[in-house]
Protein backbone atom coordinates (compact mmCIF):
# COMPACT_ATOMS: atom_id res chain seq x y z
CA UNK A 1 0.00 0.00 0.00
CA UNK A 2 1.59 3.55 -1.17
CA UNK A 3 1.81 6.24 1.47
CA UNK A 4 -1.58 8.69 1.51
CA UNK A 5 -1.48 11.92 3.12
CA UNK A 6 -3.55 13.57 5.37
CA UNK A 7 -3.30 17.43 5.64
CA UNK A 8 -4.81 19.86 7.91
CA UNK A 9 -4.66 23.03 6.11
CA UNK A 10 -5.04 26.37 7.96
CA UNK A 11 -3.71 28.48 11.14
CA UNK A 12 -4.54 27.50 14.53
CA UNK A 13 -5.25 30.71 15.78
CA UNK A 14 -7.97 32.56 13.33
CA UNK A 15 -11.21 30.99 14.31
CA UNK A 16 -12.48 28.40 11.94
CA UNK A 17 -9.70 28.41 10.25
CA UNK A 18 -7.84 26.24 12.90
CA UNK A 19 -10.37 23.32 12.06
CA UNK A 20 -8.17 21.48 9.45
CA UNK A 21 -5.45 20.76 12.14
CA UNK A 22 -7.73 19.97 14.51
CA UNK A 23 -9.71 17.42 12.07
CA UNK A 24 -5.78 15.96 11.21
CA UNK A 25 -4.79 16.07 14.79
CA UNK A 26 -7.65 14.05 14.95
CA UNK A 27 -6.52 11.57 12.39
CA UNK A 28 -3.11 11.33 13.45
CA UNK A 29 -4.34 10.56 16.85
CA UNK A 30 -6.18 6.72 14.86
CA UNK A 31 -2.55 5.49 13.96
CA UNK A 32 -3.74 4.81 10.51
CA UNK A 33 -1.47 2.29 8.38
CA UNK A 34 -0.41 3.95 5.35
CA UNK A 35 -1.04 7.69 6.16
CA UNK A 36 0.83 10.37 6.97
CA UNK A 37 -0.49 13.48 8.69
CA UNK A 38 0.94 16.97 7.58
CA UNK A 39 -0.54 19.88 9.31
CA UNK A 40 0.43 23.23 7.09
CA UNK A 41 -0.56 26.88 7.03
CA UNK A 42 0.63 27.87 3.68
CA UNK A 43 -1.43 26.28 0.64
CA UNK A 44 1.89 27.28 -1.42
CA UNK A 45 3.60 24.36 0.57
CA UNK A 46 1.04 21.78 -0.95
CA UNK A 47 3.02 21.61 -4.50
CA UNK A 48 6.06 20.23 -2.55
CA UNK A 49 3.97 18.07 0.25
CA UNK A 50 2.18 15.72 -1.68
CA UNK A 51 4.17 15.01 -4.79
CA UNK A 52 5.21 11.52 -4.78
CA UNK A 53 2.22 10.80 -2.39
CA UNK A 54 -0.35 8.38 -4.01
CA UNK A 55 -3.70 9.85 -2.62
CA UNK A 56 -3.60 13.11 -0.25
CA UNK A 57 -6.96 14.26 1.93
CA UNK A 58 -7.07 17.70 2.21
CA UNK A 59 -8.82 19.42 4.89
CA UNK A 60 -9.33 23.01 5.42
CA UNK A 61 -11.73 25.80 6.32
CA UNK A 62 -13.99 27.18 3.25
CA UNK A 63 -16.46 30.71 2.67
CA UNK A 64 -18.62 29.57 0.25
CA UNK A 65 -21.65 31.11 1.66
CA UNK A 66 -23.34 27.69 2.94
CA UNK A 67 -24.27 27.51 6.73
CA UNK A 68 -21.56 27.14 9.38
CA UNK A 69 -20.39 24.27 10.07
CA UNK A 70 -21.70 22.54 6.86
CA UNK A 71 -19.27 20.38 5.04
CA UNK A 72 -18.20 19.82 1.69
CA UNK A 73 -16.68 16.98 0.26
CA UNK A 74 -14.95 17.24 -3.24
CA UNK A 75 -12.43 15.42 -5.70
CA UNK A 76 -9.59 17.31 -7.71
CA UNK A 77 -6.94 15.24 -8.07
CA UNK A 78 -5.24 14.89 -11.26
CA UNK A 79 -7.94 15.02 -14.17
CA UNK A 80 -10.40 16.32 -11.69
CA UNK A 81 -12.52 19.10 -12.11
CA UNK A 82 -10.83 22.54 -10.50
CA UNK A 83 -12.00 24.20 -7.13
CA UNK A 84 -14.29 26.71 -7.08
CA UNK A 85 -11.91 29.68 -6.34
CA UNK A 86 -15.32 31.70 -4.74
CA UNK A 87 -15.03 29.32 -2.04
CA UNK A 88 -11.29 27.88 -2.08
CA UNK A 89 -9.31 31.36 -1.25
CA UNK A 90 -8.23 32.56 2.08
CA UNK A 91 -10.76 34.88 2.43
CA UNK A 92 -9.99 37.09 5.25
CA UNK A 93 -6.90 35.85 5.85
CA UNK A 94 -3.67 37.71 4.70
CA UNK A 95 -0.12 36.89 3.49
CA UNK A 96 0.72 33.88 1.16
CA UNK A 97 -2.24 32.19 3.08
CA UNK A 98 -4.36 34.86 1.17
CA UNK A 99 -3.25 32.23 -2.42
CA UNK A 100 -5.95 29.60 -1.24
CA UNK A 101 -6.26 25.52 -1.59
CA UNK A 102 -8.05 26.22 -5.44
CA UNK A 103 -4.60 28.36 -6.16
CA UNK A 104 -2.49 25.48 -4.83
CA UNK A 105 -4.52 22.71 -6.25
CA UNK A 106 -4.17 24.47 -9.58
CA UNK A 107 -0.47 25.12 -9.32
CA UNK A 108 0.55 21.93 -8.55
CA UNK A 109 -1.70 20.46 -11.14
CA UNK A 110 0.42 22.81 -13.99
CA UNK A 111 4.18 21.90 -12.28
CA UNK A 112 2.51 18.00 -12.13
CA UNK A 113 3.07 17.49 -8.80
CA UNK A 114 -0.78 16.62 -7.94
CA UNK A 115 -1.56 13.30 -6.88
CA UNK A 116 -4.09 11.46 -9.46
CA UNK A 117 -6.54 11.14 -6.09
CA UNK A 118 -6.33 14.46 -3.68
CA UNK A 119 -9.97 15.02 -1.84
CA UNK A 120 -10.93 17.95 -0.33
CA UNK A 121 -12.57 18.17 3.02
CA UNK A 122 -14.50 21.55 3.25
CA UNK A 123 -15.75 22.64 6.27
CA UNK A 124 -17.84 26.30 6.08
CA UNK A 125 -16.75 29.15 8.36
CA UNK A 126 -18.60 31.23 10.59
CA UNK A 127 -15.38 33.39 11.59
CA UNK A 128 -11.42 34.10 10.79
CA UNK A 129 -11.18 36.52 13.18
CA UNK A 130 -7.96 35.67 15.64
CA UNK A 131 -9.83 33.65 19.02
CA UNK A 132 -11.24 30.40 19.13
CA UNK A 133 -13.42 28.05 16.40
CA UNK A 134 -16.90 28.83 16.18
CA UNK A 135 -19.84 26.41 18.19
CA UNK A 136 -21.22 25.21 14.60
CA UNK A 137 -17.70 24.45 13.44
CA UNK A 138 -16.58 22.40 16.48
CA UNK A 139 -19.80 20.31 16.32
CA UNK A 140 -18.89 19.17 13.06
CA UNK A 141 -15.56 18.10 13.41
CA UNK A 142 -16.53 14.58 13.98
CA UNK A 143 -18.12 14.70 10.52
CA UNK A 144 -15.27 15.92 9.27
CA UNK A 145 -13.39 13.08 10.53
CA UNK A 146 -15.48 10.65 9.29
CA UNK A 147 -15.19 12.43 5.84
CA UNK A 148 -11.62 11.79 5.93
CA UNK A 149 -11.71 8.39 7.28
CA UNK A 150 -14.28 7.53 4.21
CA UNK A 151 -11.94 9.28 1.33
CA UNK A 152 -9.29 7.39 2.94
CA UNK A 153 -10.89 3.50 3.07
CA UNK A 154 -12.27 4.53 -0.79
CA UNK A 155 -8.31 5.22 -1.92
CA UNK A 156 -7.37 1.78 -0.28
CA UNK A 157 -10.74 0.23 -2.20
CA UNK A 158 -9.10 2.13 -5.01
CA UNK A 159 -5.64 0.62 -4.63
CA UNK A 160 -6.69 -2.75 -4.42
CA UNK A 161 -9.11 -2.96 -7.84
Amino acid sequence: MSEKLVIGLGSPDRGDDAVGGVVAERIAASSLPGVRVIPLEDPLSLSQAWDGAAGAVVIDAVASGGPPGAVHVREVGAGAEPLPTHAFTAAGRGGSHAFGLAGAVELSRTLGTLPRRVTVVGIEAATFQHGRMSPEVTERVDDAVHAVRVALEEMDTEEVQ
